[in-house]
């Protein structure tokens, strides 16, 4: 199985499911293809029907968009997602709000994980996304915290749709109530964000990135 994927530094899409993957010990080839070059265009074709990443490729099946490939790995891994039905619609129901909404903040906050910005006064729908975003982290915390650290106890497709989210606020300096930033701490802290960390230092070593 070989996954496709772009900069580490600041795609976010391509993170969720390298991390999903990764956290479900299903093993993959990664293929990095960098941003901004002369043959990115044409490398990407290369791989992805629809001209952008993440893909992946099993055999002869591919599957492009980063839900979508989750959802795969799920098939392989069902851990996935949480076992309770009424859970797994919260879960699919907050991954998909992730998946098509909080545009002002994904436009304003892009992942960035080499840089640390002072943002400055932030746009009343940037704020808002952030409420928002914070709400669902304590509520699904407050609901599963004795099962374990991550939003649904266990680490799920969930926890890998907002990983990028808090590499985000950790580069703009967003503060968080206790729950919400003890889950940052405990993602951050697994070695297969520590790995995606470095991947994304190394290709900016060199670079001014403020």
């Amino acid at each position: 199985m070989k996954l496709v994927i772009m900069d580490k530094n600041y795609s976010s899409w391509s993170l969720r499911p390298w991390f999903a993957a990764k956290q479900a010990g299903i093993p993959f080839l990664e293929v990095l293809v960098r941003l901004n070059t002369p043959q990115t265009k044409k490398e990407v074709f290369k791989y992805s029907p629809s001209g952008k990443l993440p893909c992946l490729i099993d055999g002869e099946t591919t599957v492009w968009d980063s839900m979508a490939i989750c959802e795969y790995l799920a098939e392989q891994e069902p851990s996935l997602w949480p076992e309770d039905i009424s859970q797994r619609a919260q879960a699919r129901s907050i991954c998909a709000e992730m998946h098509s909404g909080f545009l002002p903040m994904r436009r304003d906050m892009p992942m960035n994980i080499s840089a640390h910005r002072s943002y400055g006064v932030r746009s009343t729908e940037v704020e808002s996304d952030i409420r928002r975003i914070i709400s669902i982290w304590e509520n699904c915390r407050s609901c599963h915290a004795d099962k374990g650290p991550f939003l649904f106890g266990h680490f799920t497709i969930a926890d890998a749709m907002f990983a990028p989210v808090l590499w985000s606020f950790v580069t703009y300096d967003v503060k968080l109530p206790e729950n919400s930033a003890a889950w940052l701490e405990t993602v951050l802290s697994l070695p297969a964000m520590q790995e995606w960390k470095l991947g994304a230092l190394a290709e900016t070593e060199g670079k001014d990135v403020i």
